[in-house]
């Protein structure tokens, strides 16, 4: 039998389509690297340093409190007849708050007051007698004389004695009303009528609130940058306007519990503001001319120079201090293009200024 037709290899055909195909690779490679080039550097926002006027801030939360909180007791124990007030009401100095059962001492002033009317009297009759003598000269001896003359002294003392007696029952009457010592708000009130109250309990609080302050708690990290008449920016809640104020009372210790340092700051002008309201102060520490750059620049005591399209990882000094910015009090000067935010960057590295 005649031998079959010779079969042909599929092979060469198979390189040749091999070799076609890493050709159109190449090619694409090539068009695409002549189409987009080398990667480029990433892009960066930069800062260039120059100084300026740069006031440092403690920002703090703080509460409208009382200059002064009066707490009125009664000086004597008794029942208490009637009730002028209630809380919130606006008082003069002087004014009636509460009044006492005063019966009896009321009496004890009415007694007072005839024993010093009789003790008058008496004193009008010495007076007169003892005149009456003494006109009559040498009709009179001189022991009748003398004895009118030391009547009219003691009933003079008898009525400078009652007198005193009607002036202390007077006062002491007037305990039995308890009247307002200053101008102001009452606060509170904790007494009715009919109730018994003693001298240790506090019936009424009173306040003036057109005198506040603000008092608030600096962590004692910065209690040495705290200092009476250092100048305040005070921002009451749910107002935008900006009032100034002083610091004028700075504690003595720090709070062992809480580590805090109680301060009190005094408003320039009239406030009026409810009791207990937040408030945000911003004490200014200081005020200088200084180099800054962003909190963020910032990683490991250093910032990033760009110089020459590389990162320059820089070492700077800087006040650590609770805000976006911090100034530079070593490290760089003006002119240097600070990176702006260096996460992520490592010296070095080719960067593009952003807007380039």
């Amino acid at each position: 039998m005649p031998d079959p037709a010779p079969r042909h290899s599929d092979r060469p055909r198979w390189r040749r389509s091999g070799a076609l195909a890493l050709a159109a690779l190449v090619c694409v490679g090539a068009l695409l690297g002549w189409r987009l080039g080398p990667a480029r550097p990433p892009v960066v926002a930069v800062e260039i340093m120059a100084a300026g006027p740069v006031t440092r801030v403690l920002a703090v939360n703080g509460k409208i409190a009382l200059r002064e909180r009066l707490a009125i007791r009664a000086a004597v124990g008794e029942v208490v007849l009637s009730v002028a007030v209630a809380a919130g009401d606006v008082v003069t100095a002087g004014a009636v708050l509460a009044r006492l059962d005063d019966r009896q001492q009321a009496a004890a002033l009415r007694q007072a007051e005839a024993a010093l009317a009789q003790a008058v009297i008496l004193q009008a009759q010495a007076a007169a007698e003892f005149g009456r003598d003494r006109d009559l000269g040498a009709q009179v001896s001189r022991m009748r004389l003398d004895d009118a003359r030391r009547s009219l002294a003691g009933a003079a003392q008898e009525v400078a004695g009652r007198a005193a007696l009607r002036d202390q029952a007077r006062i002491a009457l007037d305990h039995y009303a308890l009247r307002a010592p200053v101008a102001g708000t009452v606060l509170t009130r904790a007494v009715d009528p009919g109730q018994r109250v003693d001298t240790a309990t506090t019936l009424f609080t009173l306040a003036d609130l057109a005198r506040l302050r603000v008092e608030t708690d600096v962590d004692e990290t910065y209690a040495l940058q705290i200092a009476p008449g250092q100048r305040v920016r005070l921002l009451l809640l749910g107002s935008a306007e900006t009032r100034m104020g002083t610091v004028e009372v700075v504690a003595p210790r720090v709070d062992p519990d809480t580590g805090g340092l109680a301060v009190k700051i005094g408003f320039d002008a009239l406030v009026r503001a409810p009791v207990g309201l937040t408030v945000t102060a911003n004490v200014v520490i200081d005020s200088r001319s200084a180099l800054t750059v962003p909190r963020t620049a910032l990683t490991g005591g250093a910032v990033f120079v760009l110089r020459a399209g590389r990162a320059v990882a820089t070492p700077v000094r800087v006040i650590d201090w609770p805000a976006d910015r911090l100034i530079v009090t070593a490290g760089l000067a003006p002119g240097d293009r600070v990176i702006s935010d260096s996460t992520g960057l490592h010296d070095g590295q080719i960067l593009r200024e952003e807007g380039e």
